[in-house]
């Protein structure tokens, strides 16, 4: 038998898969060396829904261009600065991976707009959260184990998703899987994330902001021109064009995204091991109680941050051409649903069915979120072909 590496070297903050607080179900014993975490990682990697992130949007849908950003792009990306970071903390690598992995499970297709048409229509009986349907993924949706439901991952997994954004302080505002999770694995809401979930956190964020204007330069919705009004990327553009006389505008482009990468990776790195030091944390549930993030940029490195999100909200995600179409496709998502609410024999053969009760003999509210979760899976292409087998 090989003996479990995972846990070498790291800081006594950090998670140790040996010290993992387990699963719901018993699991099968690890062999090959390998850890709790990758176990984790590698579940999440050969899931259904990880393999539908290629064709979700992120900003563009139905794109012909071989080079526009997807859900699953995002997603990888967001997984490279998140063990970018976490090397450098001295922390679970692993873990910081997986919660990275599988933040986007439950995002609908075309992304947010797909989340505002689903919140809209299921208001009345739970609401839809792509965080909480990222936990129903993974706990209840993916069928491929005969004793259990979803994926079996551990507590320290389902905690950096649950608490994707921090922790909850409000009761009222915690979606009822985040609930019935939390009860069974008896995970606080109202503490903070380990250091491995805060840097999966804060990766996504660095990822789409530094990412998407590569996208929106792609659709000329701006200019370099207009970028440079943002102080640091103004700041790094002249750096470049100095060391680098005549450079052509596609490798300005990309040594442009890397360099405020290795920025904000650098300034979030050297500013939480600065609290780390200050509070002296022994262990992970220091990191836990301790009232404030630990893993965050600094003031300025914030500030820029904000400039970028400002900029990109009106320039990009908020563009008139983007959200017209983005509109217009959206209502495939509401005609099928009410198409779905009103003849559920139409739903696929597996769909028919809510804990293997009949749907027609359930409740209202659980037939909707059967529904729900039908169409939250849906890739944007499915979704179109789906919504063209019923209106012509």
């Amino acid at each position: 038998m090989f003996a479990n590496n995972d846990n070498r070297y790291l800081s006594p903050f950090a998670c140790n898969s040996s010290e993992s607080r387990g699963r719901i179900h018993k699991d099968d014993t690890l062999i090959l060396g390998r850890s709790e975490y990758q176990r984790d990682r590698d579940r999440i990697i050969h899931s259904e829904a990880f393999r539908r992130l290629k064709d979700k949007t992120q900003v563009f849908i139905f794109h012909k261009g071989d080079h526009y950003r997807t859900r699953l792009t995002h997603t990888l990306e967001v997984s490279q600065i998140a063990r970018s970071i976490a090397k450098a903390l001295n922390i679970n690598e692993d873990l910081t991976e997986t919660i990275a992995l599988a933040h986007d499970l439950g995002h609908p297709p075309l992304g947010h707009k797909g989340e505002d048409i689903l919140q809209k229509i299921m208001s009345d009986v739970g609401g839809f959260n792509h965080n909480e349907q990222s936990l129903r993924v993974v706990t209840i949706l993916e069928k491929k184990y005969p004793n259990f439901d979803g994926l079996n991952l551990t507590h320290e997994t389902l905690e950096g998703l649950i608490k994707h954004n921090g922790p909850f302080m409000d009761v009222k505002q915690i979606p009822q899987t985040i609930k019935d999770i939390c009860l069974i694995l008896d995970i606080d809401f109202k503490t903070n994330s380990s250091l491995e979930g805060q840097v999966a956190n804060i990766s996504d964020d660095i990822a789409y902001l530094t990412h998407d204007f590569d996208d929106g330069l792609r659709e000329k919705l701006f200019s370099l021109n207009d970028l440079c009004r943002i102080d640091i990327i103004n700041y790094i553009l002249k750096n470049i064009k100095n060391n680098f006389i005549n450079i052509k505008d596609d490798i300005l482009i990309h040594q442009l995204i890397r360099h405020l990468i290795s920025y904000f990776i650098n300034d979030v790195v050297s500013n939480s091991l600065a609290i780390i030091k200050k509070n002296n944390f022994n262990n992970v549930n220091d990191v836990r109680n301790y009232g404030k993030k630990t893993v965050k940029l600094t003031k300025e490195a914030l500030s820029s941050m904000e400039q970028i999100r400002k900029f990109l909200f009106k320039k990009m995600y908020y563009n008139e051409s983007v959200v017209k179409k983005l509109n217009q496709n959206a209502l495939m998502i509401e005609k099928l649903f009410l198409l779905f609410i009103k003849d559920i024999h139409i739903l696929p053969e597996r769909w028919k069915y809510y804990n293997g009760e009949i749907l027609s003999e359930i409740s209202e509210e659980k037939k909707l979120r059967v529904i729900a979760d039908y169409i939250a899976g849906m890739t944007d292409n499915y979704l179109k072909r789906e919504y063209y087998k019923f209106y012509k």
